[in-house]
């Protein structure tokens, strides 16, 4: 397995497994076949374990296969605070108790605000008293290193970078979201300011395997090395030193033992030429399936409306690339959970943002026809919902 370095010189294992995907059995975790697959990882050096508070059934899972071999100490453990739930200090300090008690720990290796989508968000957190109560559990042991994670655009993820002395941050990553969220560009600014960075969605939720086009499909399958669509997208992460740990949702064994292969036998910058040409004829591939030729190269932002226009197009493209429910739920998770929402249907025609973009795209009209496909009944009751509870912070 290779390692590489935490804020605080500590080894991280740069595959971590991603504890949100284990099999159901039922309506519950399967633990006994999940314990198998932990173990696996353990036993072949991997040892960050990634789970949230909201992961129904995870943490307890986590902490029963934890206990039921003896091996908290050979881990770390990463879990998240709701605190879109949450709206009291009060409520803070509850939360994490009952995180520890599930976990069966008495302190947390790497805790992270789930899904800090703007500076606001972090503000209003620090208003409530958050910087104190993190200081307090630093100093006492029961948090070892304090981060985010994120969904959003670069420019409010940088803005998140320096808010405060984070010891990792968490984004979405993979040769599709090269200039997209957090993007390449948070990558290397959060690199710049010695902050590690985990990387969760290599592969889209499985997305850039199982609904891969199928001329997509057929490019790998002619690679005279013989290598798999995962394989390479996990390369293409592990060829970038600026990346620590890439999470995977791994539910088999089969899968434990590929990953852990190529965790091992990756270095940083190792890639050839034909390795980025391969990886971009199969990004050529997935883009001649989608609705808006968008690069995600941002000129066409700030929008005054503020909406997230790069962010919209990704998502509608998603929909005829990836899925419909997919795009859809990253439309949903990256522009309704914060104060200020950045949906298509804020736009009011002024016509700013094509006046910039490079690609001459009709956005307003583009951005119509996505907010017709995005923004379903279904969105506009979650969006209500949480501008009403305010579960954007």
């Amino acid at each position: 397995m290779q390692y590489r370095k935490d804020k605080k010189g500590n080894d991280i294992s740069a595959l971590g497994f991603g504890c949100m995907r284990f099999t159901k059995k039922g309506n519950s975790i399967d633990i006994d076949k999940a314990e198998k697959e932990v173990m696996a990882a353990i036993e072949a050096g991997v040892n960050y374990y990634d789970t949230a508070y909201i992961y129904p059934g995870s943490e307890v899972a986590v902490g029963e296969i934890l206990h039921r071999n003896q091996c908290r100490e050979k881990v770390k453990i990463a879990t998240k605070l709701p605190h879109y739930m949450i709206k009291s200090m009060e409520g803070v300090e509850k939360t994490f108790q009952e995180e520890l008690k599930r976990l069966q720990t008495d302190y947390i290796d790497y805790y992270l605000m789930h899904m800090l989508t703007d500076i606001d968000t972090w503000n209003k957190l620090v208003k409530l008293g958050m910087k104190d109560w993190i200081e307090k559990k630093l100093a006492s042991g029961a948090i070892r290193n304090i981060g985010f994670s994120y969904h959003g655009k670069t420019d409010k993820f940088i803005e998140l970078i320096d808010a405060y002395d984070w010891d990792f941050c968490q984004i979405q990553y993979n040769y599709m979201d090269e200039h997209s969220q957090a993007g390449v560009a948070g990558l290397k600014y959060a690199n710049e300011k010695g902050i590690p960075v985990i990387i969760m969605e290599p592969l889209r939720g499985g997305r850039l395997v199982d609904l891969l086009p199928e001329s997509a499909k057929e490019i790998f399958a002619q690679d005279k090395q013989g290598r798999t669509a995962a394989e390479m997208a996990f390369k293409w992460l592990y060829n970038q030193p600026e990346v620590t740990c890439v999470l995977s949702g791994m539910n088999s064994l089969k899968m434990v033992e590929e990953n852990v292969k190529t965790a091992s036998e990756t270095l940083p910058e190792s890639f050839t030429e034909a390795d980025y040409q391969l990886i971009d004829q199969v990004k050529n591939e997935i883009q001649k399936s989608v609705k808006v030729g968008c690069t995600g190269c941002g000129y066409c932002m700030p929008c005054p409306m503020g909406v997230d226009i790069p962010g919209t197009f990704r998502c509608y493209n998603a929909m005829y690339s990836e899925g419909k429910s997919s795009g859809r739920r990253d439309y949903l998770q990256c522009t309704t959970f914060r104060k200020n929402p950045s949906s298509a249907s804020q736009c009011v025609a002024c016509g700013k943002c094509e006046t910039h973009c490079p690609q001459h795209i009709e956005i307003r009209k583009e951005l119509k026809n996505a907010s017709k496909d995005l923004e379903t009944i279904s969105y506009k009751i979650v969006k209500k919902a949480i501008q009403l509870l305010k579960l954007w912070g």
